[in-house]
């Protein structure tokens, strides 16, 4: 579950880490309100308006602003509230911002330079061993230096036995050329993140960039936090930092539905029972001459419910051409689902596109029987070949 800068901002400052102070804030008066705050609390008398979306690179398209004066601040945050932000990660169309981060400046003149850094705490799937990845060249795509300059990124592997060694935040803060006082502060801001990431059960805390600044503190200036969800049971209380208005619709209005479903932009709508075969069907409908039109997961007890459900959802997508059904009767019926796909295809009424059910496993030739007898536009097979030359047949 992807969280906003100002939520994962909070969540490190509650393990202790230090990090760029700032206010959320829904409209320019309370940006203004907001600014005031900051300079009274912290005599910041600039202030950077951060639009609040869950996509990267925000900056490059205009949502992050530096502000010097309170007239400033309400000019900055009514461009950027209600703006349709576009970034590299949001694709062409864009997210609407709702909200901004009046965020103190923390670029201010001091004895020493200031330095940017990159790093990030994520599990590395092929060691089975979390990572602290980190590069002295903070501010940057982390992509781009590692295509250009790969050398510059280094990583620490945690064992998980023993968890982060002192050593291991010594090393990092070594690496990244820090000395002294700002050496020591390094120290302590990795043992604090990695804290953090492991006790919350993220997938993936970034940040970029840390800062050192002048005056040789170490902070987080933006926040970039993925909570897995599989986890949010032990942490309820950050379930209320779900922000939908973020997220896909019809992604929304799957989970509601306890189904697992990514929007895809292809011409086939899909609707699978378990994880492989769902994405072994979209195999075959690539190999079909089809594009998939999304993933769709019904889980192990399809019924009438469940496909009404996943109809509603697949044909909210205008591009979907046809529906392929693809279940293994295994601890359902095969007879149970066909008579479900006849039942949710009569309540609907007239779905506009061919459906393809290929149903395979207990009763699947009773099931077979039961949708060719049924009278509706829908194409029943048994084994995968024929389900994928129906699939080229109602494309062509």
């Amino acid at each position: 579950m992807n969280i906003h800068e100002y939520q994962g901002k909070a969540i490190l400052k509650s393990f202790g880490v230090r990090i760029q102070e700032g206010i959320v804030a829904e409209t320019p008066e309370q940006a203004v309100e907001a600014a005031k705050q900051l300079k009274a609390d912290f005599n910041s008398d600039w202030v950077v308006v951060k639009a609040q979306i869950h996509a990267g690179g925000r900056g490059k398209g205009g949502g992050v602003k530096l502000a010097k004066n309170l007239d400033e601040v309400k000019q900055r945050a009514s461009d950027i509230i209600g703006m349709q932000l576009v970034t590299p990660q949001t694709g062409p169309e864009g997210k609407k911002v709702g909200k901004v981060l009046i965020a103190q400046d923390v670029y201010y003149p001091g004895e020493s330079e200031t330095k940017e850094i990159y790093m990030s705490v994520l599990l590395d799937r092929a060691k089975g061993r979390n990572i602290i990845m980190y590069s002295t060249e903070g501010g940057m795509d982390i992509e781009e230096v590692a295509e250009k300059t790969p050398e510059l990124i280094f990583k620490e592997e945690i064992d998980p036995k023993v968890g982060l060694q002192g050593f291991q935040a010594r090393k990092i803060a070594f690496n990244l050329g820090l000395t002294g006082e700002a050496n020591k502060e390094m120290v302590k801001f990795v043992a604090a993140l990695y804290k953090a990431y492991d006790t919350t059960d993220s997938s993936m805390f970034e940040i970029n960039p840390v800062l050192k600044t002048s005056d040789n503190k170490i902070l987080a200036v933006d926040a970039k936090v993925d909570l897995d969800e599989n986890a949010l049971y032990r942490h309820k209380d950050y379930l209320e930092m779900r922000d939908f208005a973020e997220e896909d619709p019809t992604e929304v209005e799957a989970g509601k539905s306890n189904l697992n479903y990514v929007k895809l932009d292809g011409n086939v709508g899909c609707m699978v029972n378990g994880a492989g075969l769902a994405m072994a069907t979209m195999d075959i409908i690539k190999i079909a001459g089809g594009e998939p039109a999304n993933f769709l997961d019904v889980g192990g007890t399809a019924n009438a419910e469940t496909v009404k459900a996943g109809f509603n959802i697949i044909l909210q997508d205008p591009n979907v051409k046809a529906i392929l059904i693809n279940i293994f009767g295994g601890i359902v019926r095969c007879d149970r689902v066909a008579q479900g796909v006849i039942d949710a295809y009569k309540e609907i009424g007239n779905i506009p596109v061919p459906i393809i059910v290929r149903l395979q496993g207990t009763n699947a030739e009773e099931a077979k029987k039961l949708i060719d007898e049924s009278g509706l536009k829908v194409f029943s097979a048994i084994q995968l070949k024929e389900a994928a030359d129906l699939v080229t047949k109602v494309l062509s």
